[in-house]
Parts: structure tokens; C-alpha cells; sequence
């Protein structure tokens, strides 16, 4: 769609949503103010008690033929502003309607107060700030333009000398509606930032969710496809072990062997797609190729937190065993993990590792002491990047059938308890291997 045919159709649409902008029933409530609740309220009720009654005084003043009607008239005109904190629209009409019937009825007399009256106009400029600050600047406009009008032709009709209140009501109508509008868009784009903070942090998180995942994809990957590896050897070999293997048992280790080549295959080429976005280059594919870590790497793992500046501590309670590749690789990057927080959230704290190996499976507990210095806002604060620590513990955990917990400590350090069940004599079957 070009710009003229959208200029085009907003112009077209413009009448329809003037008139939805302004039906008089239409609820639309101010809302309390953050610190001072209700007492603007409470501000507004007390100005329009005052305006009220210095209205009818003047009136009263030099009009006495018309005090009845033009005090009831009065009355709406000061309960107008009170309407407006609910239903400004209607507010509005009803301020005008007062506006128009009482310089019609004071058009005859000449006074202080025509057409309009000091407090009429101000009560009248409250309506419309009101409004302005509920409703789209082009229906503030349209209502600053109805309320002049309305002055304008009560008037004309009659040419009387107390013009001046007219212009002073206009100037002010009009800088109503500019402040009014301009607290509006205030407003609506300090909600929309709110909005768009809200969605960000969302997106944030999921991403680094996705990312997450994807990398444990990747690590794992590298442990079933050497157990794929294996299975399709030992089919491969299995025939050569057997002086007269039988034809059916030559077919059925060929076809595990196919079977583990085709799972292979399938697995490269979804490690293609979790990698896609990876760096190219022969240090990356190094990387990639890597073997993955187990917990025999452990001591290597607090020698170098140790250099990095570290007061790290390990202990080992148990009887060590073998456990599932998925089991290792994943209690090792929790360890590394935690104590990577520890380094950044937590500078100049002691940190004291834990596994513990039992019939269940491994328990692996990180603590930290409280640190003894700030911590770095570029690495901690509420504007840093979304890190993947816990999310990443938590997935891992949760991959395996475990349980994870992460929280303070009454001495004000941190500790993570990841439980990975792997079983006295079974193996964990959701590793894949």
C-alpha cells in the first residue's frame, strides 16, 4: 500500500474513530497515582466546590431575573470536572452544554461574566485536560474546537462589550490540551517501553534457553555417536569371531551395523544444523572435535580456577565408580559452571567443591562464602546480558531425571546441589548410551 492510498484510508477512517473517541458513554477512569493514590482525586472534587461557588456568586452578583436557571446550570458546570475522572467524555459534553445555555441566558444582560465567567472557563479547562490525557490527540483536538465553537456562536448573535473572557477561554482550552496530550504521549510511550522491556527480557531468556540446549546437544552428540561408533564395529568384527557364523547371524550383525552407520549419518546431520551458526576455521572445528570432558578432569578444572585467582577447595565422598558418559560430562559442566558465578558474581570468596558418589547415583555440591569486595557491575547487575550458569545447570539436570537446587546461604554466599541419578549397576538410559 502506497502512502497516499494509507493517507487515504485514514482520512476515511477518521470520522468513525472521532465519533468512537467521543461517545458520551464511553468509561474510561483516571488511575491513582503512584505515590499520592487518591489525592488528586480528592484535588479536583475541592477545586470544583470552589470555582462553583465563586461562579454562582458572580452571577448572582448582576443577574437576579435568571439566578434559578443559571445556578442549576452552575451546578453541572462544577460537577463536570468530578464526572471527568470516570467518564471524561461525557464530562465534556456536558460542560459545554453548560458553556452554550448559560452565555444564552446571560446574552441579554450586559455584565462581568459574558459569555463565559472566570471560574466557567477554568472548570472548563479542566475538563478538557482531562480528557486529553484519556483519550487520542485528534479527539482532544476535535473537543477544543467543539468548545470554542460553542463560545463563538452564543456570540455572534449578540454583540455585547465583555468580549475579552472569549480569547482567554480559547488560550486556555487550547494550552489544556496541548499539556494534557503531551503527558499523554508521556505516558503511552513509557508503557510501551515498560512493554517492549518485558518482551525483550523474554526473548533474552528464551534465547539464551535455546542456546543452551543446543550447545548440550552438541557435547552430547559427541558421546552416543562414539557409542554408535563402537556398536558398528563390534558388528563388523563380530562375524570374523565365530569359525562358521550362520548365514542369519551374518544378516542380523549386518544389519546393525547399517543401522548404526544410517544413525550416524542422521546425528552429523543435525549436529550440521545445531552448528550451522558455529565460526568457521580449523581452531573451531578443533574445539568442536574436542573429547568431552568427564570428571577425571575435575583436578585439572580447579587448577585453573586456582590460577584465575580462586580460593577453591574439592572433597570426595564415597567410593568413586564409573559412571554414564551423559552422567559425567554433565556433573562436570555444573562444577565448571558454579564455579565460573563464583569467579564473577562473587570476587574474593572461597569456594568448596563436593561429590559425592552413593547408591542413588552422584551428588555434586558447589559453595561459595560471601565475597569481600563489590562485585563488578560490568559482570553483574540488573542490566547485564542474561547469563546461561543456572539455566544450564538446571537443563542438565533436568536432561538426566535430576534435581537441581540454587540459593544463598544464611552467611551470605551461594550454593548449587545437583543430584544426577545414575544407579548402583545400571546405567542411565537417557544419555543414549
Amino acid at each position: 500500500m502506497t502512502d497516499t492510498a494509507r493517507w487515504e484510508a485514514a482520512l476515511r477512517a477518521a470520522p468513525g474513530v472521532l465519533r468512537a473517541d467521543l461517545r458520551p458513554g464511553r468509561r474510561d477512569p483516571l488511575p491513582r497515582h503512584r505515590h499520592l493514590g487518591r489525592l488528586a482525586h480528592g484535588h479536583i472534587v475541592l477545586f470544583c466546590v470552589v470555582m462553583g461557588i465563586w461562579d454562582a456568586n458572580d452571577y448572582e452578583s448582576f443577574m437576579q431575573p435568571a439566578t434559578g436557571a443559571v445556578s442549576l446550570l452552575v451546578v453541572f458546570q462544577s460537577a463536570a470536572p468530578v464526572l471527568a475522572l470516570s467518564r471524561p467524555v461525557a464530562a465534556l459534553w456536558v460542560s459545554s452544554a453548560a458553556l452554550t445555555l448559560t452565555a444564552v441566558l446571560t446574552s441579554a444582560v450586559f455584565g462581568l461574566a459574558w459569555p463565559w465567567s472566570v471560574p466557567g472557563i477554568a472548570l472548563h479547562t479542566l475538563v478538557l485536560l482531562l480528557l486529553a490525557l484519556r483519550v487520542r490527540p485528534a479527539a482532544s483536538v476535535a473537543a477544543l474546537g467543539i468548545s470554542v465553537l460553542t463560545g463563538i456562536g452564543a456570540a455572534v448573535p449578540h454583540p455585547v462589550p465583555g468580549l475579552n473572557t472569549l480569547p482567554q477561554g480559547a488560550v486556555s482550552f487550547a494550552l489544556a490540551v496541548v499539556l494534557g496530550c503531551s503527558l499523554r504521549a508521556t505516558r503511552v510511550s513509557r508503557t510501551k517501553l515498560v512493554e517492549q522491556e518485558v518482551i525483550t527480557a523474554g526473548e533474552r531468556a528464551r534465547r539464551a534457553l535455546l542456546e543452551e540446549r543446543g550447545r548440550i546437544a552438541r557435547e552430547l552428540h559427541d558421546v552416543v555417536a562414539h557409542h554408535m561408533s563402537v556398536i558398528s564395529i563390534q558388528a563388523q568384527v563380530a562375524p570374523h569371531l565365530v569359525a562358521d557364523p550362520s548365514p542369519e547371524l551374518r544378516e542380523n550383525l549386518a544389519g546393525i551395523r547399517q543401522n548404526a552407520v544410517d544413525a550416524l549419518t542422521e546425528l552429523r546431520r543435525v549436529l550440521g544444523v545445531l552448528r550451522g551458526e558455529d565460526a568457521p576455521g580449523d581452531a573451531a572445528a578443533g574445539v568442536r572435535h574436542a573429547p568431552q570432558p568427564t570428571l577425571d578432569r575435575l583436578g585439572e578444572l580447579l587448577a585453573n580456577v586456582r590460577a584465575a585467582g580462586l580460593d577453591a577447595t574439592a572433597e570426595l565422598r564415597g567410593e568413586r565408580r564409573p559412571l554414564s558418559p551423559g552422567t559425567e560430562l554433565s556433573a562436570y559442566r555444573i562444577v565448571q559452571e558454579a564455579l565460573s558465578n563464583v569467579m564473577r558474581h562473587a570476587p574474593g570468596a572461597r569456594a568448596a567443591v563436593e561429590t559425592h558418589y552413593h547408591r542413588e547415583g552422584l551428588t555434586v555440591r558447589v559453595t561459595n562464602t560471601a565475597p569481600d569486595r563489590p562485585t563488578d557491575p560490568r559482570t553483574a547487575g540488573p542490566g547485564r546480558e542474561p547469563g546461561h550458569g543456572l539455566l544450564g545447570m538446571r537443563e542438565r539436570t533436568t536432561m538426566l531425571g535430576g534435581e537441581l537446587a540454587a540459593g544463598p546461604t544464611p552467611e551470605g554466599g551461594w550454593d548449587v546441589t545437583a543430584f544426577l541419578p545414575a544407579p548402583l549397576g545400571s546405567l542411565d538410559p537417557k544419555d543414549g548410551s
